[in-house]
């Protein structure tokens, strides 16, 4: 997938003028930034200023930054109404592409649940709808379904929603090749979201095999949770607890892949992250890849990526990093 020309943009006093790239989002034809920002996991907690993430999404924006990922049950149900308020500020909100998701519902006490109905689905889309405070939804991705949860009943409740204008355009996501493979399957879906960075490189079959059929890819975890970075010491804010508590909980084989990955933090002219980010871009079928961020200079680090090459020896370093990780 092609490039598209770059748009020179800025984003006031904190950044400098300088070009976004965007794809295409597949069989969508939308033309969608290169990287995207995910609005959820710390950002959306109520205990994190609502004034810094709403300042987030705005410097994404003028940044040139198109796509803003969230979902209905992140956050503990704080993101999705977050990012609507953010949204409301911002001239250019329905030349954006926000994407939500469904099948993923919040309990009385909080705890997320699965429901797949149809019935349920469709109130799920009415609240997202309330809570972005959209006309109609850009992008609705399924939250991780399985294959039994992909019924025709499910199917013929989204088209119906898609031909009431509720949705444009509709996707899932799943870090699930089997649910990928048979996702490619069903003509209804545009769009997948799946895993992949520098230590998840195995992805690459399933990306060649949904572009070749015209999906949409977009690359969430992009970033791998920085867990590659310099560990912290000292100075250490909520957030980076609350992060590292997730990891050791989540992503453990992970933090053990990302020790051979350290090498990242000793570039010159590179923070880790931004390589990172510059690797998965690397594929030209990715048409987005996605992170969060609760901090403006990590943001302001990574809208510069689009359009930045690694060089030859750097890239061989990571594929052998890879290789002894895998």
């Amino acid at each position: 997938m092609g490039q598209c020309r770059p748009a020179i943009v800025g984003a006031g006093p904190a950044f400098q003028v300088y070009a976004m790239l965007y794809r295409r989002l597949g069989r969508t034809n939308l033309r969608i930034s290169e990287i995207g920002l995910g609005c959820a996991s710390f950002w959306g907690k109520r205990i994190f200023s609502e004034t810094d993430a709403v300042r987030l999404v705005h410097a994404a924006a003028d940044s040139g930054v198109t796509f803003f990922d969230t979902g209905s049950s992140y956050s503990g149900g704080n993101a999705e109404p977050r990012l609507g308020r953010a949204l409301a500020g911002l001239k250019n909100k329905n030349d954006l592409i926000v994407a939500t998701k469904t099948g993923t519902r919040l309990g009385p006490r909080g705890r997320p649940y699965r429901d797949w109905s149809p019935a349920s689905v469709r109130q799920s889309v009415e609240d997202s709808l309330r809570r972005l405070q959209l006309d109609t939804i850009p992008l609705l991705q399924l939250h991780g379904p399985d294959i039994a949860h992909l019924t025709g009943d499910l199917l013929d409740a989204l088209v119906r929603m898609k031909q009431e204008g509720k949705i444009r355009h509709l996707g899932v996501n799943s870090f699930d090749m089997t649910v990928v493979e048979h996702v490619m399957t069903l003509p209804v879906f545009e769009t997948v979201m799946i895993d992949y960075n520098i230590l998840r490189p195995e992805r690459f079959v399933i990306i060649e095999q949904l572009a070749a059929k015209d999906f949409g890819i977009l690359a969430a975890m992009a970033l791998a949770g920085g867990l590659y970075g310099r560990p912290l010491y000292g100075n250490l804010r909520l957030r980076d607890l609350w992060y590292a508590a997730r990891a050791w909980r989540n992503y453990r084989a992970d933090i053990a892949r990302s020790r051979n990955f350290q090498f990242l933090n000793e570039q010159t002219g590179w923070t880790a992250g931004a390589i990172a980010l510059a690797w998965v871009l690397l594929n030209p079928h990715v048409s987005c890849a996605v992170f969060g961020t609760t901090r403006l200079p990590h943001l302001v680090d990574l809208v510069k990526v689009p359009g930045r090459k690694l060089d030859g020896e750097l890239l061989i370093r990571i594929k052998q990093a890879a290789a002894v990780a895998a």
